[in-house]
């Protein structure tokens, strides 16, 4: 089985590592063979019919490092295989440059906070990268980060936002409180 993804030129080296190193392990886990044409960032992954999962995990591993995440974040998808990645594609919404800049700025905030803040409310990881925004998390929390994104890209206010994961994060403690008695 043979799975191709596209990668941009500047992740390249990032999904090597140094000496081939992020590549092998990433072969060694998902029982794979990678090629990557650095010049093209055309990315091959071969794989037997027994590792089919395996492969398609590997592929999903090289969309979050070519979305800016460290392989490191990344393989922890490997290791809990309820993680699972979701990108948003900017470009739909932002039709020039300068809009670009602002949704990413939204949802960064002001020295990262906004992005750290939704991180913290939802335990979903966070990447903003070229025109995606890329998260890493579970399925529940997804959802709430998803919307939260949806809702700055918009344009209802930082504080609106926060207000809704605020609520979100106590629903969620009220639930787990209701499960356990």
């Amino acid at each position: 089985m043979i799975q191709e993804a596209k990668i941009a030129t500047s992740r390249v080296g990032v999904l090597i590592g140094k000496g081939g190193a992020t590549k092998k392990e990433l072969e060694t886990k998902t029982h794979t063979t990678i090629t990557i044409d650095s010049k093209e960032g055309l990315v091959k992954v071969e794989g037997t019919d027994e590792h089919t999962v395996s492969l398609l995990r590997a592929v999903e591993i090289i969309g979050a490092i070519n979305c800016g995440f460290s392989p490191e974040r990344a393989f922890e998808m490997l290791e809990d295989e309820d993680l699972i990645l979701d990108i948003i594609d900017l470009s739909r919404v932002a039709d020039n440059p300068q809009k670009l800049d602002r949704l990413r700025g939204r949802i960064i905030g002001k020295d990262g906070r906004a992005r750290e803040q939704i991180e913290n409310m939802t335990e979903v990881d966070l990447s903003v990268f070229g025109h995606t925004v890329a998260l890493i998390g579970y399925p529940e929390q997804m959802k709430i980060a998803r919307a939260a994104i949806d809702m700055l890209v918009e344009g209802v206010p930082h504080e609106s936002v926060f207000a809704f994961l605020d609520r979100k994060k106590k629903e969620a403690k009220q639930d787990m409180i209701s499960y356990y008695y």
